[in-house]
């Protein structure tokens, strides 16, 4: 009988993406915090934003650095900076490192995850093949100001 018929399930994948000032690597030391029965189960995938912090980060002394922001914006949270630069960062890393399943993602990733969504809808049938239309998302926290924005979408 042997294995005839069995197939080995894959793990669902997931992107990760660190919050606002911090690094994949933080990332990893934190969800690891997770119970292992969790880990386990999950193909976790790290990625460091594309810009170097450009401000104190709210974890020095508690992680080393380097430290990297997903995009930057003004004191009211109305004006954002690199914004599209960071989107198009994140649709080539997905293409490259994919296919994934979903997104986990803290702070500032919980815009990003909602502006992710809305392009892979609008480009729904030329990303399909990509499978770049995510199953999911497990996301905390947000920036102030950017409720407004959300609602827009």
């Amino acid at each position: 009988m042997g294995s005839e018929g069995r197939s080995i399930a894959r793990k669902p994948r997931f992107l990760c993406l660190h919050g606002f000032r911090t690094s994949g690597e933080i990332m990893k030391i934190q969800l690891h915090k997770w119970p292992k029965s969790v880990i386990d189960r999950l193909d976790l995938v790290f990625l460091d934003a594309p810009f170097p912090c450009q401000g104190k980060s709210d974890v020095e002394g508690i992680f080393d650095p380097p430290y990297y922001e997903w995009f930057q914006f003004n004191k009211e949270f109305t004006e954002y900076t690199n914004f599209e630069k960071c989107l198009e960062y994140l649709e080539d890393r997905m293409i490259k490192l994919g296919p994934f399943d979903g997104l986990i993602g803290f702070s500032q990733v919980s815009y990003l995850h909602l502006k992710l969504h809305q392009q892979s809808l609008i480009c729904v049938l030329s990303l399909k093949t990509l499978n770049l239309i995510l199953q999911g998302a497990i996301l905390s926290g947000g920036l102030p100001g950017l409720q407004a924005k959300v609602r827009q979408y």
